[in-house]
């Protein structure tokens, strides 16, 4: 019995030490794999989706403007004061005679029914009105979408250089590790100064910090792809991608005109003109008379109970015509604020395609400046990779100092962290192109990652 208890205590504690390993594995992200759940698990995104059930609903109520009402009431009648009405006697001599006239009933049932026939066009104005928010909300999502995915790319982006950054720093402290053993050889075998030594042993420790906040930046890069994507912030993640670097030919006039039509910030604009031409119509339309059917039907008793006879019952059918006479200038209050809606809207959307036009052009210098970076970065590291191997090669055979060496390493590390931030700076910039042509978050591919 002991055997077995302790037999069943070793597993539990052996499961215990396995178990968070399974639960512990890695979530691949990808370009692709982290723009699917981001748009799937970010909740600022998934909020600004639920916009659209609501607009949805607004449709659906100024469609119920159109259709009849029918409204039931029941009525219960706790106390009330009959009429007295006095009639003389027809007797001569004989006092006048008191007769109650009771007109109410204990019970009432009663059904309401009205039908709009004529509103000088509200109900179609308010119709539009809806259709037309729910148009600009979509497109409030969309832009969402696209802010959510440029956010993305942006955050893994910067994971890419956070980890290229990490691997410069790794290479960096194994090329400095690499010189402190060759110079310490050279200073056994009697043919390198114990200054060089000393030398050599600062440069590698100086290395050591910058490769610790390398890969702390790293960690940090991946918190916040984390947060934007869903991810639990303590479950581990593997980026799995390389920047890379695809031509790409800006065509700013082609490009420009797409942005005008493609923006949602630029369709929001134009719904919410159409919106405030349909408010002009509403008010206009107060001055306007109304016409509608209503009708009702009353079914009351003055005891509950449902025998023949006891209950009456009574229907009226009207045509209701509404003339508005004066309400205190408010229609035309009304009709001024619309009026200088739409002034304000035409003004607003001018400095909208403005800013969008600024946008695409700042868009395309960043792009262009970033590909000469790039271009320029590619050639500078293959010379420092061949400086460094001259100079070790240098110093081994007495032809150049250790500072020489240190130089150049120092040199190539520089280059390797200027072509990896010229990396970045490119597809950061082809993503700020694509959010300012309003296509950023219509597809999921990149070419900047692979």
């Amino acid at each position: 019995m002991t055997k077995a208890r302790n037999l069943a205590i070793v597993c539990w504690l052996v499961w215990g030490t396995i178990s968070p390993v399974f639960s512990q594995e890695k979530t691949v992200l990808t370009l692709e794999e982290s723009l699917r759940l981001a748009l799937s698990q970010n909740p600022l995104y998934l909020a600004s989706q639920e916009k659209i059930g609501g607009a949805q609903s607004q449709v659906r109520q100024a469609v119920a403007n159109f259709f009849p009402t029918l409204n039931g009431q029941g009525m219960s009648n706790l106390d009330k004061k009959v009429f007295s009405v006095t009639f003389p006697s027809i007797i001569p001599g004989m006092p006048p005679q008191r007769v109650k006239l009771d007109f109410t009933k204990t019970y009432q049932f009663t059904m309401n029914f009205a039908l709009p026939l004529f509103t000088g066009g509200r109900l179609i104005s308010g119709l539009n009105t809806a259709q037309y928010n729910l148009a600009s909300t979509r497109e409030n999502v969309r832009q969402s979408r696209q802010d959510t995915v440029f956010n993305v790319k942006q955050a893994f982006y910067g994971c890419l250089l956070a980890k290229k950054f990490a691997e410069v720093a790794g290479e960096a402290v194994a090329l400095a590790e690499k010189h402190f053993q060759n110079v310490k050889n050279l200073y056994d075998a009697g043919m390198a100064s114990k200054f060089d030594l000393l030398r050599s042993e600062v440069q590698m420790a100086n290395l050591k910090p910058q490769l610790i906040r390398a890969r702390n930046g790293v960690e940090a890069a991946e918190l916040g792809l984390k947060t934007l994507v869903g991810l639990d912030l303590d479950s581990p993640v593997e980026v799995r991608a390389e920047l890379t670097f695809q031509p790409f030919d800006a065509d700013e006039n082609d490009l420009m005109s797409k942005a005008l039509s493609l923006r949602p910030e630029v369709r929001q604009m134009d719904y919410q003109r159409l919106m405030a031409g349909e408010m002009l119509k509403i008010a206009k339309a107060a001055y306007l008379p109304s016409v509608a059917v209503a009708g009702n039907y009353n079914y009351w008793a003055d005891r509950f109970n449902f025998r023949n006879q006891n209950w009456e019952s009574y229907y009226s059918f009207n045509l209701v015509i509404s003339v508005p006479i004066f309400n205190g200038f408010v229609n035309s209050a009304k009709v001024a604020e619309s009026k200088a809606m739409i002034k304000g809207l035409e003004y607003s959307r001018k400095g909208l395609l403005d800013m969008v036009r600024l946008e695409v052009k700042q868009a395309v210098l960043n792009l262009s400046q970033a590909k000469e970076s790039l271009l320029s970065q590619e050639k500078n590291v293959e010379q420092a990779q061949e400086t460094v191997r001259i100079a070790e090669l240098n110093y081994s055979e007495g032809l150049a100092t250790n500072l020489d060496v240190s130089t150049t390493q120092v040199a190539l590390s520089q280059a390797k962290t200027n072509y990896a931030q010229a990396l970045f700076d490119y597809a950061l910039a082809l993503a700020q192109l694509e959010r300012a042509m309003g296509s950023g978050g219509d597809e999921n591919q990149d070419a900047a990652v692979k």
